[in-house]
């Protein structure tokens, strides 16, 4: 039957809000209703009484809009107990922006409304999404090839001009400029806090803010420091940031990156030039390379100052020899030049004399004169007469010798 919205609804057929609320606690009463495990956001979390209020939220991965939204309640019964087992296994606690794997029961009040009393956590789950977002992101940065952009720079030698990105009265900040400063070298550091909120749901913003601050004047800077001193794990959570992990991978100028303890790591310490445990060690390092850069110059004066001292003596010795041959050096030369100008002259006067002697006759023979002679006498001659006398004959044989 369709009611006329023009027609009077009765008293008689309305029902109260109490009556409404109780019948949806009493349709939600159901057994696939309790002890369910769910996965969520944790969001805006508060403790209260020693109970812990909260809300459960899911959102759009590619929009990060909120796409469901509950409200939850941890019972001060359980509220410490599920914080030491959160926190043996993740060393953090639960806290705001963390994902979180939930086992609890939907309640219906007629006065509070709808929401879920939390039972049970398991911790090992916020492990891995920890690691799995911080591994996406890296894996992000490395596809755009700005992973390593930070790592590549040079280091100005020395880093003496130091920006700092912390929060103004925090005691990391106060154990840095104490280390800084109180170097046993008296090394003179010139250092200007950027402030900005190093914890918190608006940390990612701040801190690139303050980076963005330094890159509009990095000629007056040689690096930049981000530093947090210690404190609860879950609040460094904001560090593990898509956005400032990239605006710190494609700084202009050298990242140092000193957040929490030793045993903390966020994705900042992949992606920075350079990763210390604590804001104490982001001074140490700093005073150490200007120290070893100061050793090497002493030792390169002092191998200055010995070369120098090295050549001086052997100058001061050359010259002792060059004293002490002095009286005697003008005597020995001249012997020696007039020992040179009368061997000279010997060799020019016999060359004079050589040039200056008559030369011999000198006999011309020639051989062909006796046979012209002769051939002029054999021509003009006449012939012999006959001769009249028999000629002797030789023996030819022993018997007529005989």
């Amino acid at each position: 039957m369709i009611l006329d919205a023009a027609a009077p609804i009765s008293e008689e057929r309305a029902i109260s809000l109490g009556a409404l609320t109780a019948r949806i606690a009493g349709r939600m009463a159901t057994p696939e209703l309790r002890d369910v495990w769910t996965v969520a956001e944790a969001s805006d979390m508060r403790t209260s009484g020693g109970h812990c209020y909260l809300e459960l939220i899911e959102k759009n991965e590619a929009t990060g809009a909120v796409t469901a939204r509950l409200r939850a309640i941890i019972w001060a019964s359980q509220f410490n107990c599920l914080q030491m087992k959160f926190a043996a296994v993740t060393g953090q606690r639960m806290s705001t922006g963390m994902k979180l794997l939930v086992r609890g029961t939907v309640n219906f009040h007629s006065a509070y409304g709808m929401s879920l009393v939390i039972t049970d956590v398991d911790p090992s789950f916020t492990v891995g999404d920890v690691e799995r977002r911080r591994r996406e992101i890296l894996q992000r940065l490395t596809r755009e090839g700005i992973a390593e952009m930070n790592k590549r720079l040079s280091w100005p030698v020395p880093a003496l001009r130091i920006a700092v990105i912390s929060a103004p009265g925090a005691a990391g900040y106060g154990d840095f400029m104490h280390q800084l400063y109180a170097n046993p070298q008296r090394l003179r550091f010139r250092v200007r806090l950027f402030e900005a909120v190093m914890q918190g749901e608006h940390t990612t913003a701040s801190v690139i803010n303050a980076l963005e601050r330094i890159a509009s004047d990095d000629d007056e800077w040689d690096c930049a420091v981000i530093i947090r001193g210690g404190g609860a794990t879950s609040d460094l959570i904001s560090f593990d940031s898509y956005e400032l992990a990239s605006n710190v991978a494609q700084f202009p100028l050298p990242v140092i990156v000193g957040i929490g303890h030793e045993r903390d790591v966020t994705v900042l310490d992949y992606v920075a030039a350079m990763r210390v445990k604590t804001p104490t060690a982001a001074a140490e390092w700093l005073v150490g390379q200007a120290q070893t850069l100061l050793d090497g110059l002493r030792r390169t004066a002092a191998d200055i100052l010995q070369t120098v001292t090295d050549r001086i003596g052997g100058c001061r010795t050359q010259l002792a020899y060059i004293e002490g041959q002095l009286p005697h050096a003008p005597k020995a030369a001249i012997e020696r030049a007039n020992a040179m100008i009368g061997a000279k002259a010997m060799q020019l006067s016999g060359a004079a004399t050589a040039r200056t002697a008559p030369e011999p006759p000198k006999a011309r023979i020639s051989l062909l004169r006796p046979v012209q002679r002769w051939n002029a006498a054999v021509k003009d001659s006449t012939p012999p007469a006959p001769c009249s006398m028999p000629c002797r004959q030789w023996p030819r044989s022993d018997a007529d010798i005989r």
